[in-house]
This record gives C-alpha cells, sequence and structure tokens, in this order.
C-alpha cells in the first residue's frame, strides 16, 4: 500500500497477524513478515519497547481507552519503519486507533504526547531493537498472561516463540536499564527527536 509516496510494509493493517494484549508477538510477528517479503527493507525496521522502572504508562488513542483519557499500560510494543525511501519514520501499533501506518511526528503528537506535565512516575522510555536482532532474540513461554494457571487472554494460536537460549526473556525487553538486554535505550524525546531528525 502506497501513501503520499510512501510504501507500507504491509497490503493493511486487517492483514496483520494480531492477538489481543499480545503486543510483543504481533510486533515479532510483523518483523518475520517483511523479513519473509521484502527482506531488502528489515534493516530499517525496528521493535520498539515502551515502559519505565514503574511499569506505568500512558498512551493515548488506544483502542481499548475511553475518550480522551489514556490507558496506563505495564508496557507497550509498536513496531518503526525508518523509511529511507521517503526519508520519514512510521509506527505500526495495531492497538490504536490512528492510521496504521502513522507517521511517527503524529503519533508522538496524539498517542505519546508529552511527558511534560505527567507525574514522574509516569515518564516513558523507550528500548528500540533492529527487527533482525529482536527475531533472534526474543523469547516468550506467555507465563506472564497466567493467572493461578489459567489464561488472563486467550493466548496466539501458534507455538510459543522460543530461541535456542532462552523461552522466556520479555522481561530483558521490558526492562529500561541500558546495561541489560538488547537494543538502545532512550527517554521519549529523545527517542522522538533520533528517529524524526536521523533520516
Amino acid at each position: 500500500m502506497q501513501r503520499n509516496g510512501y510504501q507500507s510494509i504491509t497490503s493493511s493493517k486487517d492483514s496483520c497477524l494480531y492477538t489481543s494484549c499480545y503486543c510483543e508477538e504481533n510486533v515479532w510477528k510483523l518483523c518475520e513478515f517483511v523479513k519473509a517479503q521484502s527482506p531488502e527493507l528489515v534493516k530499517e525496521v525496528y521493535a520498539v519497547f515502551i515502559s519505565n522502572e514503574r511499569r506505568t504508562v500512558p498512551l493515548w488513542k488506544q483502542k481499548s481507552g475511553h475518550g480522551n483519557k489514556p490507558v496506563i499500560w505495564d508496557y507497550h510494543v509498536i513496531l518503526l519503519h525508518q523509511s529511507s525511501q521517503c526519508g520519514r519514520s512510521f509506527i505500526y501499533d495495531l492497538d490504536t486507533v490512528l492510521p496504521c501506518p502513522c507517521d511517527l511526528q503524529l503519533y508522538a503528537d496524539q498517542a505519546f504526547r508529552s511527558d511534560r506535565g505527567l507525574k514522574p512516575d509516569y515518564w516513558r522510555k523507550v528500548r528500540v531493537i533492529p527487527a533482525e536482532m529482536f527475531l533472534k532474540t526474543f523469547a516468550s513461554d506467555r507465563s506472564h498472561m497466567k493467572e493461578a494457571g489459567e489464561w488472563r487472554m486467550p493466548p496466539p494460536p501458534y507455538p510459543c516463540i522460543q530461541t535456542p537460549e532462552s523461552v522466556m526473556n520479555l522481561d530483558d525487553f521490558i526492562n529500561m536499564d541500558p546495561s541489560v538486554g538488547v537494543g538502545n535505550v532512550f527517554f521519549l524525546s529523545e527517542f522522538i527527536q533520533h528517529f524524526t531528525e536521523n533520516l
């Protein structure tokens, strides 16, 4: 799908494999799709984990939100495409009511808004992982979605994502300590500036 000179990495949002409340796996599957269908673009694609030390991060324009109030997630995961073709960055968030893909600046203005005016407990940090690295290193046995042996939300229909080294390392990706895990950790404002200016 092409729009305003930008070639989307998917045919439509509805074509993406999606399971509610499993955003990290939705993004993993989207990265897998890009690598298989458009391998020349995979180097422009990143998994983006949003969280903080207290795991209380507000996001606006979410499908589960109510009116103009934010949803407070413990973490959320989106995909970033830094397009060399049109010189702009785009966000793929399968849980937003904004367009998907959405120009990063529009997403920043409407979904992230600003940490200014928020209590420090709600300031957002971002871990950015190149798609190929994410595909090689991420693993989840989905145990975080079980309570007393019961699923809190139905799991995806495909097997758990594993690597030769791990069956569960989700916490390393949610952790916003730069010395832990893979990728680069940014304050929210740094992330927006970096990916809107460095094209």
